[in-house]
């Protein structure tokens, strides 16, 4: 992008620093950031080096650019008061990294002349200089009108990402997507790692590693064709001594393994892996543990000549 911006960054958090670092070495101007707590200040040392910390209110006046990068339920705030007290202009650029909201949130920005962006980084941060290095190849979840399109498009090339455009109403989703993915699997690990180390192992994190970079690589290329395990095979009686000893030995882990038991299941059947008649026991060890209605998700209707087919 040929234009260069003078930046402002209201949230000097770990993405705000981070991004607008990123942009400063595109060669754009950081001209100011706000940022109140100790942590976001040290943030701005290492990262904005030279850059004046200011009020909110400033920093916006400051700015041909606007990053608000403040957390999802302060946004519409932030704006609102922005816009009300004439710190945002018309002419202006205002983009949000909130991966939930949209250009709705931005609407009193918009109101007073400004061009809103929604650019959200899909990408989790640390804060540190190791973060830069990661932007690229980052993929920007995108909302903007036809005439910001360019811009937008043009920050996270400056930014060394990729672009895919996102819907205003489909916002919400795409970021529970992201959400679901990422940091659920936190939790995910970090409960197999109890589990493993419960059981004795070691190095639960060096055992888990081979086998989740094979399983996410797989995933990622493949799908529900990559899912392997006892209730794809329909191994009912493993599943069961599963159970049992989870709630004998890391009981507070049994919740989440029951959720994602069900959750596999009802893939593997819908993908036909799994016939009904094995599906249905494999429901009835995982219902003693937690109902899911197994009738109603499993039960097909048959018709003559098809009895003994996949009904899935």
């Amino acid at each position: 992008m040929s234009h260069k911006f003078r930046v402002g960054v209201i949230g000097a958090g770990r993405v705000g620093a981070v991004l607008a670092a990123g942009l400063h070495a595109a060669g754009h101007h950081v001209v100011s950031a706000a940022g109140e707590s100790d942590a976001s200040r040290r943030r701005a040392a290492e990262l904005l080096p030279g850059v004046p910390l200011r009020k909110p209110s400033d920093v916006a006046r400051d700015a041909d650019l606007l990053l608000l990068t403040v957390p999802d339920d302060m946004l519409p705030n932030v704006v609102q008061v922005l816009a009300a007290s004439g710190a945002i202009r018309a002419g202006q650029y205002v983009a949000h990294t909130s991966g939930r909201h949209g250009l709705a949130v931005l609407a009193p920005a918009a109101e007073v002349g400004a061009h809103v962006i929604a650019l959200h980084p899909a990408m989790t941060f640390t804060g540190t200089v190791v973060d830069l290095e990661r932007l690229h190849g980052c993929v920007f979840g995108l909302t903007a009108g036809p005439a910001e399109r360019e811009v937008a498009e043009g920050l996270v090339s400056d930014l060394g990402g990729r672009p895919t455009w996102v819907p205003e109403e489909m916002r919400t989703l795409y970021h529970a997507g992201l959400a679901h993915g990422a940091n659920h699997l936190v939790t995910l690990v970090s409960e197999a790692m109890s589990m493993l180390a419960a059981a004795g192992v070691d190095d639960p994190s060096g055992t888990l590693r081979p086998l989740l970079d094979a399983a996410l690589d797989n995933a990622l290329a493949h799908g529900d064709a990559a899912l392997t395990g006892p209730i794809v095979r329909g191994d009912v009686q493993t599943v069961a001594a599963h159970l049992a000893d989870i709630s004998r030995n890391a009981p507070d882990t049994l919740p989440s393994y029951v959720a994602m038991a069900w959750a596999t299941l009802d893939r593997a059947v819908t993908d036909g892996r799994l016939i009904p008649i094995r599906a249905q026991k494999m429901a009835d060890v995982l219902g003693a543990y937690g109902d899911r209605s197994i009738e109603s998700r499993f039960a097909r209707p048959s018709t003559a000549g098809d009895a003994g087919a996949d009904q899935a």
